[in-house]
């Protein structure tokens, strides 16, 4: 039974994860059968393949320092200082994640349009005279609308972090003299750098092949959309397969450096961390702080509430607010025959996903914390390597390594599209059901064979019922990101009766008429979606949000 269960793994991990990504070498390296980098060298020749990818790592090193100025101070107040407001706070600053700079920057471009909502203001108000570009070439309100989207995982991992080290270091520094700056910069950031370096990959790989955002705002000089552009001419041009092992090689470079980083140092102080006693702000120190993140928490919600507002909007031309409000765009949801294709299509592929990710992400945890066999480490490897594979590389190897079969996506989509979102999901199950099984003493199920039971019979009544909660807690996850899948669901849905939600969400964005209010009423209605599984996660499989934005 070790046997098979063994074999069913690396089967479906090698026909939906390594067959296609290894399909991509030969594609991108071989020039007339030969082994070549001349195409890489022709690629890098060109101009906007050259611009693109500047663009695309300095967007990346621009969102990654915007969420570290950010993030790192957010959790040392939250952590270490205690004011009125403090519990709200940690609340607001987590629902940045519930939506994606996709979805946002469809609100936002109301907000800072040349004649947005906040050039009108500040022209009523005279603060100034000329409207200012706030979005300028595109490039600047990707980055600001990722910054306000990823600084939560900054902060949710150095939450993390400050909870696991002594306060006595920093006690140790501050009474040998040291300033607070040498004492964070050489005690307490030393320690926090597994929790940086695990937020620093994902924001960065996130931030480097991010698709839809871009899409949105009509700014093509970026790798992610090079990359969508070049499927139209996959066939003659082989262009697209090496910008797609640029961006592999970058984003697993910059994953194995950090697990290398993180696993090469010893981060802990000896001594085992004792409950963290925080000081009371007062005066004029707690007035400042209560400012600092009262216009932070409003910065920060802005996307969400200009979508809310588009959505709700009838009428909102050249005024600072909708001049008309109704319900409209949310009856047309309900009505549009693209929107309910959409949303069928979604709950559909969604929920087979998770299905699938519930399987496997049982089967694998059972076979890595219950069983011993000589190829467990390459099986652990294989189910965590999602994680550094970014969505559009995914998405882009389906397409080209299936196409002409019978699930080429071109013609049905469907298999693809469900293996995209249970692949790219599968950590989230891994993670849960080795974390259940790792809080499952061993000696339950001793006990219950030496009763003479057999081994599926205590599976089936000791083991899974002790584990559900954890497989339930990953689930609800998968399910609520993969319905809100973006770079994957743009690439391989060809024909609108297979688009899943974020398709129709692009779709609708660049019709005219009522078609942004649609879009954005989709993306309110997948924010409650999300937000509600977030919810679910914590309260049912008590797990932190943060569990789930972790590279290791």
């Amino acid at each position: 039974m070790k046997k098979l269960l063994i074999f069913v793994s690396y089967l479906f991990l090698a026909l939906f994860l390594v067959y296609p990504l290894l399909w991509l070498l030969p594609q991108g390296l071989l020039v007339n059968g030969r082994f070549s980098l001349s195409i890489f060298a022709s690629i890098l020749s060109n101009s906007l393949v050259l611009r693109s990818l500047f663009n695309s790592l300095l967007l990346a090193v621009f969102t990654l320092a915007g969420t570290t100025l950010v993030g790192i101070p957010l959790a040392l107040l939250l952590t270490r200082y205690s004011f009125p407001g403090a519990s709200f706070y940690r609340l607001v600053f987590i629902l940045p994640v519930i939506i994606s700079p996709f979805v946002g920057a469809i609100g936002m471009q109301q907000f800072l349009a040349r004649f947005g909502s906040l050039n009108l203001l500040l022209l009523r108000l005279r603060i100034m005279h000329t409207p200012i570009p706030w979005l300028g070439s595109g490039l600047l309100g990707i980055a600001i609308l990722q910054i306000l989207h990823l600084y939560p995982i900054m902060y949710l991992n150095i939450s993390a972090a400050m909870a696991n080290f002594d306060r006595s270091c920093e006690e140790a520094s501050a009474s040998l003299g040291a300033s607070p700056w040498q004492t964070f910069r050489y005690i307490s950031f030393p320690l926090l750098r597994p929790g940086y370096f695990a937020a620093s990959a994902i924001i960065f790989i996130w931030s480097l092949t991010d698709l839809g955002t871009p899409l949105v705002f009509e700014y093509t000089q970026l790798l992610p959309v090079q990359i969508f552009n070049a499927l139209k001419d996959v066939n003659i041009n082989p262009a697209g397969y090496s910008l797609v092992l640029i961006v592999l090689l970058l984003s697993s470079v910059l994953f194995l450096l950090t697990k290398k980083t993180v696993e090469r140092s010893i981060y802990t102080t000896g001594r085992t961390p004792f409950p963290l006693t925080k000081e009371v702000l007062s005066g004029t120190r707690r007035l400042t702080v209560c400012f600092v993140l009262f216009f932070l928490a409003a910065v920060s919600l802005l996307p969400h509430l200009s979508v809310i507002l588009s959505s709700f909007a009838r009428r909102w031309f050249f005024s600072i607010l909708p001049s008309d409000y109704s319900f409209h765009h949310y009856l047309k949801v309900l009505n549009h025959p693209l929107t309910r294709t959409g949303i069928i299509n979604s709950l559909f592929f969604s929920i087979l996903a998770t299905g699938i990710d519930i399987i496997f992400g049982l089967t694998i945890g059972f076979l890595l914390i219950r069983h011993q066999f000589r190829t467990k480490p390459l099986l652990d490897t294989l189910a965590m390597t999602p994680l550094a594979i970014p969505g559009i590389a995914l998405g882009f190897s389906y397409c080209t390594a299936f196409s002409g079969t019978w699930v080429d996506p071109r013609k049905n989509p469907v298999v693809l599209l469900v293996a995209a979102y249970a692949v790219r999901r599968l950590p989230y199950l891994v993670r849960s059901a080795c974390a259940s099984f790792q809080q499952l003493n061993e000696q339950l199920e001793e006990a219950s064979a030496s009763l003479g039971a057999k081994p599926r019979t205590t599976f089936r009544r000791i083991v899974l019922p002790l584990v559900t909660p954890g497989l339930i807690s990953g689930a609800i996850m998968v399910f609520a990101f993969s319905m809100l899948e973006v770079s994957s669901s743009l690439i391989l849905a060809f024909q609108e009766r297979f688009f899943p939600l974020a398709k129709v969400i692009y779709s609708l964005a660049g019709r005219l008429t009522d078609g942004p209010g649609i879009a954005s009423a989709l993306g309110v209605l997948g924010m409650i979606l999300l937000g509600l599984c977030l919810f679910l996660t914590s309260r049912f499989g008590a797990r932190q949000i943060r569990d789930f934005f972790r590279t290791g």
